[in-house]
């Protein structure tokens, strides 16, 4: 098997156990498992038990306890800690978590979580069907939140009932209209709304209650990946991209380290844009889920220290014990990857994506059913998805079909120094003003020149 470029294997040694804890036995509940070896033997005590059984889902002092979780910083994000804890229960790393849960406080301040809060939805019990935003952010160290952005957003629905998991991403150059911004990037609700600004526009957007969420760093995806030893994934095509970072990536399959993992999930260096990395990033979840089933349970607790550095949720790790006793005897995981459907189009001077909302909408109703959602995708051109987020945005007409060129009517501002706006009407323009602007028209166009309309044909034209 290749490695990545600048791949290194660190050796690790085994995270030992607390004395006297022992491996639940397979398909045995961990807790169940530490009471009735405390009863034979006494060589669990006491408190060990009692920590355990406090934080059994049939404990009131649990259940009360779920009520007021607040930004936790927990191991791998939302999936890979869930998985560690279905696949390798035991009581030791059980008593670890829950104290873990109880010392740990989360890194956003009192206004960010009140924020975040305002925008979620309720908690829903962890033994029903919930949504998770999944943020991955390019805080660095010794940034300041002003102007970071999102590189990953991935929408995920956990179904604990049939073990499913379906992991949507949106792609970062979504089409947004955000409140006083106008047309913004998805990626840029996180510059001005942090957290809460991204899970209140992918709501928006897709119509999901999302009652979760759980965000890392770039420095944290590097951590946590070398925690558990690096990941083997599958790269469709080599990887050279200096503005992604410096590890060149060969084409096969690869071990990556943090680094390199970095690299694979952020680079944009395809034909086709984001729509690859989007898919690199949820690979990379899907690697690491896969390299956490094949652990021992030893290693597990020094991969929830070092993930507690660097994730910050709602979700809290006791929350997740509980659900991976519902989740650990009902077999493998099933794990559906799809892309919101979309097009790339040139707007306003700018690359966006624009969703195309009704195949969205059958996307999210199969992914509401835990099914594929994979092979949904557009059938409309890309003035067809403009003029209609034009519509959803500003409450502009949308062209009918057989109506994207034409006569037609676009004006925009020029007021004396110019400016800029969309159109979703098409043909000539006609520019008001003592200086030109830019008109970008979804459709065929004429040249707006000072106060002189233009002839129809043009997709765009800058007066002068």
């Amino acid at each position: 098997m290749g490695r990545g470029k600048g791949d290194s294997r660190s050796d690790r040694g085994q995270h030992g156990a607390p004395a006297g804890s022992h491996a639940a036995g397979e398909g045995q509940p961990a807790f169940k498992a530490a009471y009735e070896f405390d009863q034979k033997s006494a060589a669990v005590p006491r408190s060990v038990r009692e920590a355990a059984e406090a934080y059994s889902r049939d404990s009131e002092q649990y259940s009360s306890r779920r009520k007021g979780g607040v930004g936790r910083k927990v191991a791998i994000g939302v999936l890979s800690t869930m998985l560690v804890l279905i696949l390798g229960g035991a009581a030791w790393a059980a008593v670890y978590i829950a104290n873990l849960d109880t010392t740990l406080s989360g890194n956003k301040t009192t206004e960010e979580l009140d924020a975040i809060n305002e925008v979620l939805t309720a908690k829903s019990a962890l033994d029903k069907p919930f949504y998770v935003m999944l943020l991955g952010s390019d805080k660095r160290e010794g940034s300041a939140e002003q102007g970071e952005r999102t590189d990953t957003n991935i929408l995920v629905r956990v179904d604990p009932t049939t073990n499913t998991i379906n992991m949507m991403s949106i792609p970062r150059d979504t089409a947004i209209n955000y409140e006083g911004q106008g047309t913004v990037k998805f990626n840029a609700a996180y510059t001005f709304g942090g957290t809460a600004g991204s899970i209140k526009q992918a709501a928006e957007l897709t119509g999901a209650e999302i009652a979760y969420y759980a965000e890392i760093s770039f420095t944290g995806l590097i951590n946590l990946v070398d925690a558990v030893g690096g990941v083997d994934v599958q790269v469709d095509e080599r990887i050279d991209d200096p503005d992604a970072g410096p590890v060149v990536i060969e084409e096969g399959m690869q071990h990556l380290n943090g680094e390199a993992a970095l690299v694979f999930a952020r680079s944009r260096a395809y034909g086709d844009g984001d729509y690859t990395r989007v898919s690199n990033q949820r690979k990379l979840i899907e690697a690491v889920i896969k390299k956490v089933q094949a652990m021992p349970i030893t290693d597990i607790p020094g991969i929830v220290q070092e993930g507690a550095k660097s994730v910050s949720t709602n979700l809290r790790v006791t929350d997740l014990v509980a659900l991976a006793l519902e989740m650990r005897d009902k077999g493998p995981l099933t794990i559906h990857s799809s892309t919101v459907p979309s097009l790339p189009h040139h707007y306003q001077g700018l690359s966006y994506v624009f969703a195309d909302y009704d195949a969205l909408r059958q996307m999210m109703e199969a992914i509401n059913a835990g099914k594929d959602a994979s092979l949904i995708a557009t059938t409309k051109t890309k003035e067809q998805l403009v003029a209609e987020y034009e519509q959803r945005a500003f409450g502009r007409p949308a062209p009918q079909a057989g109506q994207n060129a034409g006569a037609g009517q676009g004006t925009w501002n020029g007021g004396g120094g110019g400016g800029v706006a969309p159109a979703p009407a098409t043909g000539a323009g006609n520019g008001g003003g003592n200086r030109g602007g830019t008109y970008e028209a979804p459709a065929a166009g004429g040249a707006g020149n000072g106060n002189a309309a233009g002839a129809p044909g043009a997709p765009s034209a800058n007066g002068v």
